[in-house]
């Protein structure tokens, strides 16, 4: 009897993640993760990219023109690459989250007693992508909500605040920048790829906590546009942000 329970407690947890990932269209790969030094370092976002194709997801890396339909940005999972730190054995595993940084999925920990970095690298993402593979995704067609979840830490808003249209992202400017999320936001890089703006988030989904070279400020959406207000010598500046969520 407990087996039969134990069988279908395992089954709903399956089912559960299963609607779940399948609620979204694509997904976001980073060209560095945390622990590496350089892009692509051991060609770690390429091998997660070749990975999430063989699971059946579309996947871009963040740095790359998404196709026109794909989605907004709460349409999509981002993906993130952890390294446990352990002797001799290199360990990695894989973390799906939305929009807003909540974790959809974590993958089982891939592992690996290579020798050589790069062979260590791919081998134990390639098996933390065995437990990806074997939920068969396939996006179901469900709209996302683009609110932003409550949260309990966060001020209350009164019920008379108006709700700004977040701006779509002009995909043909130079100066575009792209968010990649971040446990308490994003951070936006331009197509070299540099890190340009960090955000924090606040209790609404059009402004953020903003810093860019050292100056904080805030993030707004208005005007169908993103803009970047701070103080300089006791004056507003304000100046317009092209950002791809």
């Amino acid at each position: 009897m407990k087996l039969k329970v134990l069988l279908t407690l395992l089954l709903c947890s399956v089912l559960g993640f299963s609607q779940s990932i399948n609620d979204y269209k694509a997904v976001i790969i980073p060209v560095r993760y945390d622990f590496m030094k350089t892009d692509n370092q051991y060609r770690l976002a390429t091998i997660t990219k070749t990975n999430l194709l063989k699971a059946g997801f579309k996947a871009y890396y963040a740095n790359e023109e998404i196709p026109a339909g794909t989605g907004e940005r709460c349409e999509l999972l981002y993906i993130d690459v952890k390294k446990d730190n352990a002797f001799l054995v290199t360990k990695l595993y894989a973390e799906f989250k939305d929009c807003y940084g909540k974790v959809v999925y974590t993958s089982e920990t891939g592992k690996s007693r290579e020798k050589d970095y790069e062979a260590a690298y791919k081998e134990s993402l390639d098996n933390a992508f065995i437990s990806v593979i074997a939920q068969h995704y396939k996006y179901n067609g469900k709209t996302i909500a683009t609110t932003q979840p409550a949260q309990t830490s966060a001020p209350v808003v009164s019920a008379a605040t108006v709700t700004t249209t977040i701006p779509v992202a002009d995909v043909s400017d130079p100066n575009l920048l792209y968010a990649q999320p971040t446990e308490n936001g994003y951070q936006l890089i331009d197509k070299t790829p540099k890190v340009v703006m960090k955000l924090l988030k606040t209790s609404r989904a059009d402004s953020f906590i903003a810093i860019k070279d050292g100056v904080q400020g805030s993030l707004n959406a208005k005007d169908n546009g993103w803009y970047f207000e701070y103080y300089q010598n006791d004056k507003l500046v304000s100046e317009k942000i092209s950002v791809k969520f």
